[in-house]
């Protein structure tokens, strides 16, 4: 993989997370990735497991925005960093915004067959 591979999966990666489309989801995991939502807890397994959890409960397309950017890549395993920002009805003021870590490592074909993921929520300050 090349910083280029890996910035084409993660624009992928929005479209099918926006779009929620299963199909679309289904073509960026490989048939026995698993899917890591941190450190501490039991990885999804199989790409129509991961998919089926991405779709139980989709974000409204508008509702928030992303941004990733590959900082290191090293033969099939790549280390994305980005922000991801979820926005308040209104659809312009700031709810939430995360700080992220992915892990990705990718098979032959260039689907992720391993994603891990770190977020931390930054704190937000009312008003």
């Amino acid at each position: 993989m090349t910083h280029d591979d890996v910035k084409r999966w993660l624009a992928d990666y929005i479209d099918a997370w926006r779009s929620s489309d299963r199909q679309a989801i289904l073509d960026l995991f490989s048939e026995n990735a698993t899917y890591s939502y941190g450190p501490y807890r039991e990885p999804i397994r199989g790409r129509e497991a991961i998919t089926d959890n991405w779709l139980e409960g989709p974000d409204a397309p508008d509702s928030w925005d992303a941004d990733y950017t590959p900082i290191a890549v090293d033969g099939d395993t790549a280390v994305v960093h980005g922000r991801s920002r979820y926005f308040n009805d209104d659809r312009t003021s700031l709810r939430t915004e995360y700080d992220n870590i992915f892990v990705i490592r990718f098979d032959a074909e260039g689907r992720a067959r391993e994603f891990s993921e770190w977020f931390v929520e930054k704190p937000i300050s009312p008003g």
